[in-house]
């Protein structure tokens, strides 16, 4: 009996044509056991923060959308995992449609990517970057962008919604159906999201954005979407002459600028994803000038510091209602996580005192309306990253010392049970 034949949409038969075999042709109900992964093996592009944030590497057949800021690195990036990826046997396609090939080989020169691996093809045309897929199936393949993409059968312009549903949908398809792991550049509006129907990020295996803080050589790619492993990964990136390079210590990083015996700055062993990473906290606490108190965050929920100014009123004794409340997480991170309840209020009560935190002190844990501090996840992997960096102590919620010794390296636990006794600890009130 001959391979079974998958029913394409009609907006996509015009183009594709299955291969005779393998699981892209399954048309019955099949069981888990039989389903054979093998072909499905991650290929890393040898860039360890990107395949992090990928959950491991590229999987044949996934549609990644990587979008950003405009200059923000997302082409050389994809141009340098590219050159890593490609093989002699199987080179690259890199598909630009917005630049000529001479513009393309001077960011390769930049990079000192001189691979003949990588394969430039400067097209817009929908139909004629799947027939040179078909004809050649690549590695790997990037699109940029999705938005110069366009099917000539359409009325509507390039870039337009009905456009870039369709062209997306053609990819998503081709990906599928040859194995191959593909990667669009998608423009991002004035807010910062995706340009584009929503349809494209529904689409896609794997949504990537690139963040900075402006002025900042620093890169941070998140991934809002990923089919294929945690959304919770962060990779950190430098812009460099000769590209982007990996951070591989992001905590030594984000504390490098960090002032010292300055009052309202505590340092948290956050986490993104599976990795900690210490960040610096910091606050500033000031009499208002007019009758409403201002209370301004950077990379903290304003909503939450609220809270914790309203608990350190009534559960530690504080006068903060009637100043203004400024909170700052260094080097554009975001704190989401509630571990940064006690790092942020400890800040406060440290700017409000005019009164530096011990050197060399970690605080984390969650805060209750009650003033109770509550234990959090991965604290032993919180504690150990900070005893590394050099970190001497510990604040940390009471609960959290059950089944935890104290690291080899020697940094000190400070388990409190309230807020009020925290303050108290740090500020040796």
């Amino acid at each position: 009996m001959g391979p079974a034949q998958v029913t394409k949409p009609a907006h996509l038969a015009r183009t594709f044509r299955l291969p005779s075999s393998g699981a892209s042709s399954v048309s019955r109900p099949t069981s888990l056991e039989e389903i054979g992964v093998e072909a499905c093996e991650r290929r890393k592009t040898g860039i360890g923060e990107f395949d992090r944030v990928l959950g491991g590497g590229l999987v044949p057949g996934g549609l990644v959308l990587v979008g950003g800021d405009p200059g923000i690195g997302k082409s050389t990036l994809l141009l340098q995992a590219l050159d890593l990826l490609a093989t002699n046997d199987s080179p690259a396609l890199y598909v630009t449609g917005e630049e000529s090939p001479e513009q393309v080989r001077l960011r390769a020169d930049r990079l000192r990517i001189t691979s003949a691996k990588v394969l430039v093809y400067a097209e817009t045309r929908a139909d004629a970057i799947v027939a040179a897929v078909e004809a050649q199936p690549p590695r790997a393949l990037v699109i940029d962008s999705i938005q110069s993409v366009f099917d000539p059968s359409l009325d509507s312009a390039p870039g337009s919604v009905s456009q870039i549903r369709e062209v997306s949908a053609r990819f998503l398809y081709l990906a599928k159906a040859r194995g191959v792991p593909t990667l669009l550049v998608g423009h991002v509006t004035k807010d910062g999201a995706l340009a584009g129907p929503r349809v494209l990020e529904h689409l896609v295996d794997t949504v990537l954005y690139f963040e900075r803080s402006t002025g900042s050589p620093y890169r941070i790619l998140r991934a809002h979407k990923n089919r294929f492993g945690s959304t919770n990964e962060i990779g950190v990136f430098e812009m460099r002459e000769t590209g982007l390079g990996e951070v591989e210590n992001p905590s030594a990083l984000f504390l490098s600028e960090r002032p010292t015996d300055a009052p309202g700055s505590v340092v948290i062993p956050a986490m993104e994803g599976t990795r900690p990473i210490l960040v610096e906290v910091q606050a500033l606490v000031n009499p208002t000038a007019f009758g409403t108190p201002r209370r301004t965050c950077l990379g903290f929920d304003n909503n939450r510091a609220a809270l914790l100014v309203a608990v350190l009123e009534q559960r530690a004794g504080l006068q903060l209602l009637g100043c203004d409340v400024f909170v700052n997480v260094a080097g554009g991170l975001e704190l989401q996580e509630p571990a940064g309840d006690l790092a942020v209020a400890l800040a406060l009560a440290s700017s409000l005192a005019a009164q530096p935190i011990p050197t060399g002190w970690l605080a984390f844990g969650e805060v209750g309306l009650a003033g109770e501090l509550r234990s959090v996840a991965q604290t032993k992997l919180r504690i150990l990253e900070g005893a590394k960096l050099g970190f001497t102590d510990a604040v940390l919620p009471n609960n959290a010392m059950d089944g935890l010794s104290s690291p080899s390296e020697g940094l000190r636990l400070h388990p409190v049970k309230t807020l009020a006794e925290a303050v108290d600890l740090v500020l040796q009130r």
